[in-house]
């Protein structure tokens, strides 16, 4: 009777605190996005069962958890002491000490054309715009009591790109680091939900029924050259751009040169699938409620939604502003591609556009945005890491 109930004392029943519930309802809510909405579901299920699997409670001597039961220690140079043993510790490496985020824009580099950028160089200005919002909220986080290292970690959730956000907050922010990546990973998870009010709102439907001329054909020395030149000129700028733009581009070059086709192919593919089952999983077991349930979070998670805002307004009134100036006019609604969510904000405002004018075709004119804000938004970190560092 006395092993039985020293067993009861050991499950996760008798452990359970009202945060691991709350916590679990969460990812529960992730996975019913992912399923029955299809929001960005090779994110939000992986996510939503790591929040599961990370608020399970269990035994500090079993060493299970991404933390240890006394939740996060940081040290006073910045560093991170996370349980050592455990097998999700180790997993969680990856995401900690930003490996996994680099490896993911290798992939995303051998996926993306730059063409429609490349045939009207001009749209970049808009992926560059919509950066405005990584600034204005890390001067509002400071406002608030975050230092400016926890600030420019929460801006950058205003680029929708959730590796860029994991890599500057494992530099800056490492503390906030699970905040930021769940913040992150979920607005770009909800980017046709917040995008599209804002769009509405900001244009007219005369702006929205804009068509804009076919991009022109870019011949293929054209694509090769660029990201070598491309590579130089943004690191020469932000050097601490250097690990994320040189990934980007050097799996752009895989694709573009066609003469390492197997090795573009499965950094697209198994690489990259294989990188985000185990940075979704690790950053959703990172989230025990008793580290991740406090008021800075809720704080991130509100800073993150009003940059996100802000991203999409600004590359929607600069593409507004361009036309005041231009002959052939730009649809406003592809500056709200300038965000790096790829291609979801892209899509929406295809989608956007084509409730207007079904025979509207935006989604190639609004990828250039897009995959600059890619760009954009990873020199904005570099640039932030190389002043705060």
């Amino acid at each position: 009777m006395q092993m039985f109930v020293e067993f009861l004392k050991t499950t996760g029943f008798a452990q359970m605190e009202l945060g691991n519930v709350v916590m679990i309802i969460i990812g529960v809510a992730f996975i019913a996005l992912a399923i029955v909405k299809h929001y960005e579901p090779l994110l939000l299920l992986p996510i939503g069962f790591g929040v599961i699997i990370g608020n399970i409670p269990t035994i500090a001597s079993m060493a299970l958890s991404v933390y240890d039961q006394g939740g996060l220690t940081v040290n006073g140079d910045g560093t991170v002491t996370y349980q050592s043993g455990s097998v999700l510790s180790y997993i969680y490496f990856g995401v900690s000490q930003g490996i996994f985020p680099p490896l993911i824009f290798l992939g995303i580099g051998a996926m993306t054309d730059f063409s429609t950028m490349l045939s009207n160089p001009k749209l970049i200005l808009l992926g560059a715009a919509a950066q405005i919002g990584i600034f204005l909220t890390l001067l509002g986080a400071m406002a608030i009591g975050f230092t400016p290292e926890q600030a420019a970690a929460i801006g950058i959730i205003g680029g929708a790109d959730g590796p860029t956000a994991i890599f500057l907050a494992s530099r800056l922010a490492p503390d906030l680091l699970g905040a930021i990546a769940i913040a992150a990973y979920s607005y770009m998870a909800l980017v046709p939900v917040i995008q599209p009010p804002i769009m509405r709102l900001l244009t007219t439907r005369d702006e929205r029924l804009i068509r804009m001329k076919a991009p022109r054909t870019v011949p293929k020395r054209e694509r090769i050259i660029f990201p070598v030149a491309a590579f130089l000129i943004c690191t020469l700028i932000a050097p601490g751009s250097l690990v994320l733009i040189g990934m980007l581009f050097f799996g752009n070059l895989l694709k573009e040169s066609m003469v390492t086709e197997r090795l573009a192919v499965t950094a697209r593919t198994a690489m990259i699938d294989i990188v985000t089952v185990l940075l979704g999983v690790s950053v959703g077991a990172s989230t025990q409620a008793q580290t991740f349930l406090r008021p800075q979070s809720l704080m991130i998670f509100g800073l993150g939604a009003l940059s996100f805002a802000i991203a999409t307004a600004g590359g929607v009134l600069f593409a507004k502003f361009m036309n005041l100036f231009l002959t052939d006019k730009i649809n406003p609604l592809i500056g709200a591609a300038g965000v790096s969510a790829v291609p979801d904000s892209a899509r929406v405002a295809q989608m956007i556009g084509q409730a207007e004018d079904p025979h509207n075709y935006l989604l190639m004119h609004a990828m250039a945005p897009n995959v600059a804000g890619v760009i954009g938004s990873a020199v904005a970190a570099g640039v932030l890491w190389s002043v705060l560092l």
